[in-house]
């Protein structure tokens, strides 16, 4: 389903990002990253590599992701969040912004990224 997309992955925690670029990399997509802190992600995002969605985690260190958030809106790029918190801690801007409890499941993930990004799914042609 995502297969040749590009995904920013955001996220500080060595291990947690690492488990998330592999799996993705096993879809077929292209991570782009990962970004350890705001400023990184935000200079990736500014950059010339072109960006399909993102991946970010909320709590990045001592700063939230947010201000990433808010560049990837106005662009009108696609993303989700992965937190180990729970819903409260995202600001009511980003409510309808699908949210993963880390470690984030990548069967629960793919689909919501390429509903997102419009991406049609696999559907068996009927038989004729």
């Amino acid at each position: 389903m995502l297969g040749g997309r590009r995904i920013l992955v955001v996220e500080d925690d060595y291990l947690i990002a690492a488990e998330l670029v592999q799996s993705l990399q096993e879809l077929g997509v292209v991570v782009i990253g990962p970004a350890r802190s705001v400023a990184d992600a935000l200079a990736t995002v500014a950059g010339e590599t072109p960006i399909d969605a993102a991946v970010l985690d909320v709590n990045l260190g001592v700063e939230k992701v947010f201000p990433v958030a808010a560049r990837l809106q106005e662009l009108g790029l696609t993303f989700v969040f992965a937190t180990g918190y729970d819903q409260r801690i995202i600001p009511s801007a980003y409510a309808s912004i699908p949210r993963f409890e880390k470690p984030v499941d990548i069967c629960a993930l793919a689909p919501i990224l390429s509903d997102k990004l419009g991406l049609a799914r696999s559907v068996p042609a009927p038989n004729g």
